[in-house]
């Protein structure tokens, strides 16, 4: 079996090849801008949005990019096509600052860039749909009020990996979510959305991940005559569906936040993904092959 091809700093190898130095700032420091693209049907789902995103996040936490657009989307689809008999895939696309010169006696850099992919995880995903997200509520994952804009996609994940392995303590397949002053954010793989009143609201977007699969929902709710309004929601109040949006599954509802048994599933969540599906196919007739 060939090993999957990946992409590093200008050049296609093996994915066993695409090493970083142990004193790279991305693995010294978690100094990295990341993207995380799932193909269907062997085409990157929204490949521009999140082409755009992971140049303004790469600007917004001082990580050089110097290659251009036309660069990195032949190298997508080029791993893409490579890999494309492990099935649909996760194309991820990470930027550090490169080398730390503090541990060689060197100058810091050049910049590190590189692309590699993974399978879906469809197992990881499947009890999303056979009995609906169960949501734990942590206060403060990810306070406000940080350096790093709460827009931007980037590594540094610690407070993830111990938010949701309190949450796992509590229910297998649980995922932890923030809670900053009483109002429900993010999770660690998706966005929130809550139906109330019968409106689609969001978080504020400078509040959470610009979330690729939020702005297709946004879409979606447009063309159907959906409300769709940003504000906060508060974690104990009205809420008639809990919805999340993320780019490995799409979209899934919630079951169960905490103590509280929502809608499961919900007619919203539903219509949102029937919506997306749409979304889905018709970017598919249309790729550039």
């Amino acid at each position: 079996m060939n090993a999957p091809l990946a992409w590093l700093n200008g050049r296609f190898v093996p994915f066993h090849e695409a090493v970083l130095p142990l004193h790279d700032a991305g693995f010294v420091s978690g100094a990295t801008v990341v993207d995380n693209v799932r193909t269907y049907r062997g085409i990157p789902f929204r490949w521009a949005d999140h082409l755009a995103r992971f140049r303004h996040d790469c600007e917004a936490c001082f990580v050089p990019l110097e290659a251009s657009d036309a660069e990195l989307t032949e190298a997508a689809e080029t791993i893409v096509r490579a890999n494309a008999a492990a099935g649909d895939l996760q194309l991820v696309t990470f930027a550090t600052p490169g080398p730390l010169g503090i541990y060689t006696g060197e100058g810091n850099g050049p910049p590190t860039l590189g692309m590699v992919t993974y399978p879906v995880p469809i197992a990881r995903y499947r009890p999303f749909f056979e009995r609906g997200v169960t949501l734990v509520p942590i206060p403060n994952i990810v306070p406000s009020g940080g350096v790093v804009l709460p827009m931007v996609k980037h590594r540094s994940r610690m407070n993830w990996h111990v938010a949701d392995t309190l949450a796992k303590r509590q229910a297998p397949h649980a995922l932890a979510v923030n809670v900053v002053d009483g109002a429900i954010l993010e999770t660690s793989i998706a966005n929130v959305l809550a139906e109330v009143a019968g409106e689609v609201v969001s978080p504020p977007r400078d509040a959470v991940l610009d979330g690729i699969t939020v702005k297709v929902v946004r879409e979606v709710c447009g063309e159907l005559g959906i409300g769709f309004r940003e504000a906060p929601i508060p974690l104990n109040g009205p809420i008639d569906e809990l919805i999340l949006a993320g780019t490995g599954f799409g979209i899934a509802g919630v079951s169960q936040l905490g103590d509280r048994t929502l809608p499961w599933p919900g007619p919203l969540a539903r219509t949102l993904i029937e919506g997306f599906a749409r979304h889905v196919d018709a970017e598919a007739s249309t790729w550039r092959r």
